[in-house]
């Protein structure tokens, strides 16, 4: 919630393929994602779960730096209601010239916004102090050649292979080959970000089934009267989510200052859920 000697603001980034999405750009995002050699221009998207400082201040130095490195694609920034004026007043304030092409696309309801042939975006509605998101990324189901299968048929790599990895049927020496005899599928991933929120239909949306699920956990649920206060999760609530949507790891993430160790968030955690590990900067994980 608030920076430290050891923890910056809230940035996570998952980079897929070409894709490089940003979920939340606190302060000084660009100059941590330069630290561990990850090239701010190679930036594709960014999701911003609601406007509070922690969240987006980032987003001017990201922008600059960007076009600093001369950033000549796109830059796709999703959000709440709202979005498109907080950054209209972001570019009042912060430039005047060198501004990279970005679009803002307000999020207007629950569900998958963007999508192609690999993967799609989701976000749900969460429930904080101001209006809130949480986002998923979900891969989808791929197919895989069976190797035994493919050489009984005398298929060999090339166009042939690749449609029917793509799930098309094709013929082959005048004889049709449907794609489900030499093909199995591969399970998709999906990694869901939940920010600020206290409890609610949202979170348990995004957390289901997640592979790798990132939880707000503000509070140990001794103060849950001040997390309620404040819109936020306690650790215990967190893990309950993930525990009860069947999330497979859970990430623990924004502690209050007020704990000088997260190790007794993660202890409150494991209490209810197996798979706890508390987000320390620039932590990776492949999934």
């Amino acid at each position: 919630m608030k920076p430290t000697k050891n923890r910056n603001h809230s940035g996570i980034l998952l980079s897929y393929k070409s894709e490089n999405i940003l979920f939340d750009c606190g302060e000084g995002i660009q100059r941590q994602m330069k630290k561990v050699g990850i090239k701010p221009g190679k930036t594709t998207r960014l999701c911003v779960s609601h406007w509070h400082g922690d969240h987006a201040l980032g987003i001017p130095g990201l922008i600059s730096t960007m076009g600093a490195d001369q950033f000549a694609k796109k830059l796709h920034i999703y959000g709440p209601k709202g979005s498109k004026r907080y950054m209209e007043y972001m570019l009042k304030a912060f430039f005047s010239s060198g501004v990279i092409d970005f679009e803002v696309h307000e999020i207007a309801k629950n569900g998958t916004f963007f999508e192609n042939d690999e993967f799609k975006l989701c976000a749900e509605v969460l429930e904080h102090s101001t209006p809130c998101l949480g986002y998923s990324f979900v891969e989808k189901e791929k197919l895989r050649i069976n190797v035994t299968k493919a050489k009984k048929l005398d298929l060999k790599e090339g166009p042939i292979l690749g449609k029917l990895q793509k799930g098309k049927n094709v013929v082959h020496n005048g004889k049709k080959i449907l794609y489900e005899d030499v093909t199995y599928p591969v399970k998709s991933k999906k990694f869901s970000y939940v920010s600020d929120t206290v409890i609610c239909d949202g979170a348990y949306k995004l957390a289901e089934n997640a592979d790798l699920l990132v939880v707000e956990s503000s509070f140990h649920h001794d103060d849950v009267n001040k997390a309620r206060q404040y819109h936020h999760l306690t650790a215990k609530q967190a893990a309950l989510i993930a525990n009860e949507a069947g999330a497979h790891k859970l990430i623990l993430t924004h502690p209050s200052s007020r704990y000088k160790k997260v190790s007794i968030l993660v202890e409150e955690a494991l209490q209810y859920f197996p798979d706890v590990t508390f987000a320390e900067d620039f932590m990776k994980f492949n999934f």
